[in-house]
């Protein structure tokens, strides 16, 4: 059985998103042949694109997974729904987003799931996290997180007590 370690974006800012990024964590926890190896701690950032929303909580958990990248991304996907997540339009606010931001050094492109996630290297609320956590990770094709959070350095994203 082939290990590989992923990293995983959360975010929340509906119905006590503080709660909702830590209920998930423990549900990363509990995903077959998965271990969660470490988690960041949490972050206020403000919306992108639709502005009209309350600030989101973030954070990222570095798991070892034998699940594969498609398998991964249903089982996120599950726990999304199992919070209520709704998507009435892009960018909309959400009780839990989950997305698998690495996979190894896995590049993947298809049309349920690119990996490494499409921006995730120009938005200091995943950067952040991820550099706390795994500051030489690489981006592929990008850089490290350290590296790619200097370029992001305008974003403001708060740790939160």
């Amino acid at each position: 059985m082939t290990r590989a370690t992923a990293y995983v974006g959360l975010g929340s800012n509906l119905d006590h998103p503080r709660e909702q990024v830590l209920a998930a964590f423990e549900e990363l926890a509990g995903l077959p042949e998965t271990r969660l190896v470490r988690r960041s701690g949490l972050y206020r950032s403000a919306p992108l694109g639709h502005q009209d929303q309350p600030d989101f909580v973030n954070a990222v958990a570095r798991i070892h997974t034998a699940l594969e990248p498609p398998r991964l991304l249903a089982e996120l996907q599950a726990i999304e729904n199992r919070h209520g997540r709704e998507r009435p339009f892009p960018d909309a606010a959400r009780t839990l987003d989950l997305d698998l931001l690495l996979y190894g050094e896995a590049v993947i492109s298809s049309a349920s799931l690119t990996v490494p996630h499409p921006r995730m290297h120009e938005r200091a609320f995943v950067l952040r996290p991820l550099a706390e956590i795994s500051p030489a990770v690489s981006v592929p094709g990008r850089g490290t997180a350290t590296q790619l959070l200097r370029d992001c350095a305008s974003q403001d994203v708060e740790p939160m007590a």
